[in-house]
């Protein structure tokens, strides 16, 4: 949390060359049958394949709860880790909403445009209709969006306040179109897995790619509902986190904490009691958001 880099073991690093591998491989395999695909048809199923057989590579066993629609859907989930996005598009084959500058990221961002992934800018105030007829058309291709509206990681034990801007896509809904929220519970091993405080993005991949064993992450597809009953933005939004928190209730079985890092980039500022107890560890506000 602290943003300090995480020693290996021999065997930490010896985990962490095996899984890395494991993904290479999956790319030399998967990019040339997607590529063919192509020729033949639109639509690749190839992307869901691979980042389904990522998220298995680097330790998680994904488990489905409940039914996900599969086509005009808008998926409100909360956010932990990097492997949400793996788990989510291997499970259903959704696209995303992701930060401008994960598209100039080598590799990454290479591989999120192969899954149709929407790429906006948070502070391109004059860019928000642009952004949502992107969302609009990515909806209309790919039948299914996911958002993230905490707008960063947590720990699991946390919920943030809900962004909702990209949420004006449902302002007016398009017709058919409903709201899935949808639970990611990593069970004892998120504040281990979460992305979270100082950290760096590789240092926590290469936490979570070294480390020993497997680990359950649940999908929780909660009830969908209609964008329709609950009219603008605020509305479906409140409506979503509510099922999501009520979700997150029972399954961590005693109340939510506040997340004790404040994060600059969606000005969330942690109360006075978790923010002395986040210095009295040395940690600083978070600059990253997702």
């Amino acid at each position: 949390m602290r943003g300090e880099t995480t020693p290996l073991s021999a065997m930490g690093w010896l985990r962490l060359t095996y899984r890395a591998i494991l993904l290479v491989i999956g790319l030399i395999v998967c990019v040339p049958l997607h590529y063919i695909w192509r020729v033949f048809a639109y639509g690749s199923p190839i992307p869901m394949y691979f980042l389904r057989y990522a998220a298995w590579a680097s330790g998680a066993r994904v488990e489905v709860v409940g039914t996900h629609l599969k086509r005009d859907v808008f998926y409100v989930a909360n956010h932990m880790s990097w492997l949400d996005i793996l788990s989510m598009a291997g499970a259903c084959g959704t696209a995303f909403v992701a930060k401008a500058e994960l598209a100039e990221v080598p590799l990454v961002g290479w591989l999120a445009s192969l899954n149709r992934t929407v790429f906006v800018k948070r502070e391109h105030r004059m860019g928000v209709a642009e952004q949502i007829n992107a969302l609009k058309e990515a909806l209309s291709d790919n039948w299914a969006v996911t958002v993230f509206p905490e707008g960063t990681t947590t720990d699991g034990q946390s919920l943030l306040p809900f962004k909702t801007s990209m949420l004006s896509v449902l302002e007016p809904p398009p017709p058919g179109v409903m709201v899935q929220p949808v639970l990611l519970d990593y069970g004892e091993v998120a504040e281990e897995i979460g992305w979270i405080g100082n950290e760096t993005g590789l240092n926590n991949a290469k936490r979570v790619l070294s480390r020993r064993g497997t680990f359950k992450l649940r999908l929780n597809f909660l009830e969908p509902f209609s964008p329709e009953d609950y009219r603008g933005r605020k509305k479906i939004g409140a409506e979503a986190r509510r099922r999501i928190e009520e979700a997150l209730l029972e399954t961590l079985g005693k109340p939510l904490r506040d997340f004790r890092h404040t994060v600059d980039p969606i000005r969330y500022e942690a109360p006075e009691e978790a923010q002395r107890i986040a210095e009295a560890q040395g940690e600083k506000p978070v600059e990253k958001a997702e």
